[in-house]
C-alpha cells in the first residue's frame, strides 16, 4: 500500500516538475542540487551563461559584493536581488589584480547554494589558464616580458614574431643559466604609499613601522575567505623570469600575445625608473581621500608599481581626485587627456585645487591655449581630439605635437574613456608613449560594443563602485527619483497625432499640463528649503518656461557676465531658489548647493546623460544632513514618443539600484493661486505660439556649439546618437527669396561633388566634336603653309 502511495506521490511530483519545465523551457534550473546548508548562502549561479544572482539582504552579501565585483561585470544592482555575469573581460580584470584560477572557484563554490556547474569552472579555467601570467613591465628604462611561470615565456619564444623582438645583450657567460631568463625576486608594494591616505599620514610621524600595515577594515572577501592578503596573492615569496625586449616592437609583441590568448598586463616601475624626470608633486596636506578611492588606489598600485587599467566611479564620487592622487604617487610628467575644452580648465583647477602643482609646472593645450610646461617635467592637459587630430594642423599645434609626441610620459590620465570613438582612441594610445595608463569613467556603458577595445589598449577594469553603497555611506547624496506623468491636453494631443515634423517634440514639451506641474514642484520645493535646478535641452521651451515662470536662465547664448551673475544669485541669494540650465550645464557648471533637478525635456534616449544630470545632485553639501533627501524629478508627456525615451533613459540609474516612482497626480495642483494657462483660453493660445514657431526651435542642444577640440558629442546634442530625422528638407519658397531678398537664398548641400565638377570637363554632342577636330586640322594646314 505504501510503496503504492509513494509511486503516486512520485507521479504527482513528475507531473510538477514537467508543468514547470513547460513554462520556464530552457530557464528551468530545478534540477541543480542544492546544498544541504543553501540557506546561509547567498549565490545562484546559471550554467548556461555565467549569470550570478546574489541575494543582496544576506549577511555576508557585503563580502560577496565585493568578490563578484572583482570576477564579473554588474549586469543590475537593484535592492535585493544583484544580477553579474562573468565575462572573459571580467576574468581577465581577476587576474590581473592578482586573484588565482582556483581561488576563483573555491570562493564561487563556498559562497554558492548550488555545486559550481562544470560549465562554469572550465570557462573559469579555460579564461585564466592564460590571463594574467604576461607582462609587460618598464624596468631602468627597458622593457622586459615578464611571468611568474618561466614555461609560459619559453612558450611564447617558440613563436617568431616575439623571438626576434627579444633582444640578447652580449654575454661573457656562456653557461646555460645566462642563456635563459633574469631572475629576480617579485615585487611587492614595500614601503610605498598613496598620498591622501591613512597610511601617508602615519608616514610621516614614523615611516618604519607602517611600512606593511594594512587597516583591518579593508581586509574584504579575499583576505577572509581565501586567507591571503588579496594584491600579494601568489606573488610574496615567487620569483619573477623575464627578457627583455626592443623598444621599437613592442606594439608587435603586444598585437601577437593577444592573438596567442596571452594578452600583456602593463606595470610602470616607476620608483626605479633614473631616466624621465621626477615631477615635484603631492597632494596638499590638508587633502584626505575617501576609503573607496583608496581601495581603487590600492588596486593600481597593489605591487608596487603602476599597473595599467580603468577605474569606474559614480558621477560626483570624485573621479577627479584619484587621477590626481595617482599623478602624485606616479611622480612622473602627466598627461591628462578629457573631452572638451571646458573639461580642460576644469582639471587644470582641480589640479591647483588638491595638489601643490605651480602654474608653471602644468600647461594646457586647446585650440586657444598652446602652453609647455617650465623644466623638465610637468603635467599637460588637453583633449583627445587635439592629440589624435590628423588634418593638417597650424604651426603652434605642430610645434606642440612633437613636444607630446617626443618625449616619454610616466602616466597618461583618460577622462570619460567610454565615449572616445575606438579609432581615435587607437591613434592617442600609439602617437603618446606612456608608461602606465589610467582610465576613469562613471558608466562603462558604450553603445557601438567596444568595451573589449578599452581592455586592451588601457587594461582591464581595476574598480568598480557601486552607487549604492557609497549613498548609505554618506560620501554621495540619498537620491529620490520620480517620473511625473503629464496628460496632454486635448488641443495640444490633437496637433501632435496630426502633426509629422520635428514640431511634434515641440508640442509634448510645451504640454500645459507640464508647465503647472513644474509650477507646482518648484513652489513645493523652494518652500522646504531646496535649491532646484530645472534642466531642458530644448531652449525655446528653457525661454518659454523662465520667462512664464519668473526665474532666470542660462543658456549657450547668454554672456558671461550674465552667466556669472546668475550663479552667483543662486549661489548665496536666499530669493534665486530655482535656476533654469539648457544643456550647458550638463558639463561647465558645477553647483554643490543644488538638491532638487528637475527635466522637462532632454535628448530622446540617452542613458550617459541621465546619469550625468544625476551627478549635479550626487554631490549636494548638505548631502550629510540627517534624513537628507535630493530629488530628480522627469516630467513626461503622457501618451507620447516622450515615454519611450524615458523609460530607455533610466536603465541605467535603474541598474544602479535607483528606483523611479510615477506619480500620476500632484496633491494641491489646483490649489494654486497663480496656476499657468488654467484656463482653455490661454492653453490655445499657447498652442497657437507652438504652431507659428520654426521647426528648427525643436533642436535639442541648438544653443551650444563644439569649439575646435571638443570630441564629438561631449558638448553639443549631437553626442548622444544620431536623431532618425531627414537630412534633406522642401521648403516653401517664395519669390522674394529666390530673387535674394531674404538672407540666404543659395546653399551648396555637396560642396565635394561641385569641386570635382571643375576638374572633369561635361561631355560634349559629336557634332561639336567633330567641327571642333575639323577647325584643329585647318589651323595645323595654315601654321604649315606660313612656316614654308
Amino acid at each position: 500500500m505504501q510503496s503504492t502511495n509513494l509511486s503516486s506521490l512520485e507521479a504527482h511530483r513528475r507531473q510538477q516538475d514537467s508543468l514547470v519545465s513547460h513554462i520556464f523551457m530552457d530557464q528551468d534550473f530545478s534540477w541543480l542540487h542544492l546544498k544541504s546548508d543553501h540557506a546561509s548562502r547567498p549565490l545562484w549561479i546559471s550554467p548556461e551563461d555565467g549569470h550570478i544572482i546574489l541575494e543582496a539582504f544576506s549577511p555576508i552579501a557585503e563580502q560577496a559584493q565585493d568578490f563578484l565585483t572583482a570576477i564579473s561585470e554588474p549586469v543590475s544592482r537593484p535592492a535585493f536581488i544583484h544580477e553579474y555575469k562573468l565575462t572573459s573581460y571580467s576574468l581577465y580584470a581577476a587576474v590581473s589584480v592578482g586573484l588565482q584560477t582556483e581561488d576563483i572557484i573555491e570562493v564561487l563554490n563556498r559562497l554558492s547554494k548550488v555545486p559550481v556547474p562544470e560549465s562554469i569552472t572550465s570557462f573559469i579555467r579555460e579564461r585564466t589558464l592564460s590571463y594574467g601570467k604576461v607582462k609587460l613591465v618598464l624596468k631602468h628604462n627597458k622593457y622586459f616580458v615578464e611571468s611568474s611561470h618561466p614555461e609560459t615565456l619559453q612558450l611564447l619564444l617558440k613563436d617568431r614574431v616575439i623571438r626576434e623582438a627579444r633582444l640578447i645583450t652580449a654575454q661573457s657567460d656562456n653557461s646555460i643559466k645566462a642563456a635563459t631568463f633574469t631572475t629576480s625576486k617579485a615585487p611587492v608594494k614595500g614601503t610605498l604609499t598613496i598620498p591622501g591616505t591613512k597610511d601617508a599620514e602615519k608616514s610621516k610621524g614614523d615611516s618604519a613601522s607602517q611600512a606593511t600595515s594594512r587597516s583591518a577594515a579593508d581586509a574584504d572577501l579575499f583576505t577572509s575567505v581565501v586567507g591571503v592578503e588579496s594584491d600579494e596573492i601568489d606573488e610574496d615569496d615567487e620569483n619573477v623570469h623575464a627578457f627583455e625586449i626592443t623598444d621599437s616592437k613592442i606594439d608587435d609583441v603586444k598585437r601577437r600575445c593577444n592573438e596567442l590568448e596571452y594578452p600583456m598586463l602593463e606595470e610602470y616601475d616607476f620608483r626605479n625608473d633614473t631616466v624621465n624626470a621626477n615631477l615635484d608633486i603631492d597632494l596638499k596636506p590638508a587633502t584626505v581621500i575617501r576609503p573607496y578611492q583608496e581601495t581603487s588606489l590600492s588596486k593600481m598600485f597593489g605591487n608596487g608599481r603602476a599597473r595599467s587599467g580603468i577605474i569606474v566611479l559614480p558621477c560626483g564620487a570624485g573621479k577627479t581626485l584619484v587621477g590626481i592622487t595617482a599623478a602624485c604617487t606616479i611622480k612622473k610628467s602627466c598627461l591628462v587627456l578629457c573631452t572638451s575644452s571646458v573639461s580642460v580648465m576644469q582639471w587644470k583647477s582641480q589640479f591647483m585645487l588638491w595638489s601643490n602643482v605651480t602654474d608653471r609646472q602644468i600647461a594646457v593645450f586647446t585650440a586657444d591655449q598652446k602652453e609647455k610646461f617650465a623644466g623638465e617635467s610637468g603635467i599637460v592637459v588637453s583633449t583627445y581630439s587635439m592629440v589624435a587630430n590628423t588634418h593638417n594642423r597650424s604651426h603652434e599645434s605642430k610645434k606642440m605635437m612633437e613636444f607630446l609626441t617626443s618625449r616619454e610620459w610616466g602616466f597618461i590620465l583618460l577622462d570619460e574613456v567610454h565615449v572616445v570613438p575606438a579609432a581615435m582612441f587607437r591613434r592617442v594610445v600609439t602617437t603618446i608613449k606612456a608608461h602606465s595608463k589610467l582610465g576613469l569613467t562613471a558608466t562603462l556603458v558604450r553603445e557601438d560594443d567596444k568595451i573589449a577595445d578599452l581592455n586592451y589598449m588601457i587594461g582591464p577594469k581595476l574598480y568598480e563602485a557601486n552607487w549604492m553603497d557609497l549613498a548609505a555611506k554618506g560620501h554621495i547624496a540619498n537620491v529620490q527619483c520620480a517620473e511625473v506623468w503629464c496628460p496632454m491636453t486635448p488641443e495640444f494631443y490633437r496637433e501632435y497625432l496630426r502633426e509629422q515634423s520635428r514640431k511634434r517634440m515641440l508640442l509634448y514639451c510645451m504640454n500645459p499640463n507640464k508647465f503647472q506641474a513644474c509650477q507646482f514642484l518648484i513652489k513645493y520645493h523652494e518652500d522646504r528649503g531646496d535649491k532646484v535646478i530645472v534642466f531642458s535641452d530644448n531652449v525655446y521651451a528653457l525661454e518659454a518656461y523662465a520667462k512664464r515662470l519668473g526665474k532666470p536662465f542660462i543658456h549657450g547664448g547668454t554672456g558671461q557676465v550674465e552667466r556669472m551673475r546668475v550663479l552667483s544669485w543662486f549661489q548665496h541669494d536666499a530669493k534665486v531658489n530655482t535656476i533654469f540650465l539648457s544643456k550647458v550645464g550638463d558639463t561647465s557648471i558645477d553647483l554643490p548647493e543644488a538638491t532638487c533637478l528637475i527635466q522637462i525635456s532632454s535628448h530622446f534616449g540617452s542613458r550617459r546623460q541621465e546619469a550625468q544630470r544625476l551627478g549635479r545632485i550626487l554631490r549636494a553639501k548638505r548631502r550629510n544632513d540627517e534624513g537628507f533627501n535630493a530629488f530628480f524629478y522627469s516630467l513626461v508627456s503622457k501618451d507620447t514618443q516622450e515615454m519611450f525615451y524615458s523609460t530607455k533613459r533610466q536603465q541605467f540609474l535603474i541598474d544602479q539600484g535607483y528606483a523611479f516612482k510615477v506619480i500620476t497626480h500632484l496633491d494641491g495642483l489646483e490649489d494654486l493661486s497663480d496656476l499657468v494657462y488654467r484656463t482653455r483660453d490661454e492653453q490655445i493660445e499657447l498652442l497657437s505660439s507652438v504652431l507659428l514657431a520654426n521647426e528648427s526651435e525643436a533642436d535639442l542642444g541648438s544653443d551650444i556649439r563644439a569649439a575646435e577640440g571638443d570630441l564629438a558629442g561631449t558638448v553639443t546634442s549631437k553626442d548622444f546618437g544620431p536623431t532618425k530625422f531627414p537630412t534633406a528638407q522642401r521648403t516653401t519658397g517664395s519669390l522674394t527669396a529666390l530673387s535674394g531678398a531674404q538672407h540666404m537664398s543659395y546653399v551648396e548641400k555637396n560642396k565635394a561633388a561641385n569641386k570635382s565638377l571643375a576638374r572633369e570637363a561635361a561631355p560634349r554632342h559629336k557634332l561639336f566634336t567633330k567641327r571642333d577636330k575639323e577647325k584643329a586640322a585647318a589651323r595645323k594646314e595654315v601654321r604649315a603653309v606660313v612656316r614654308n
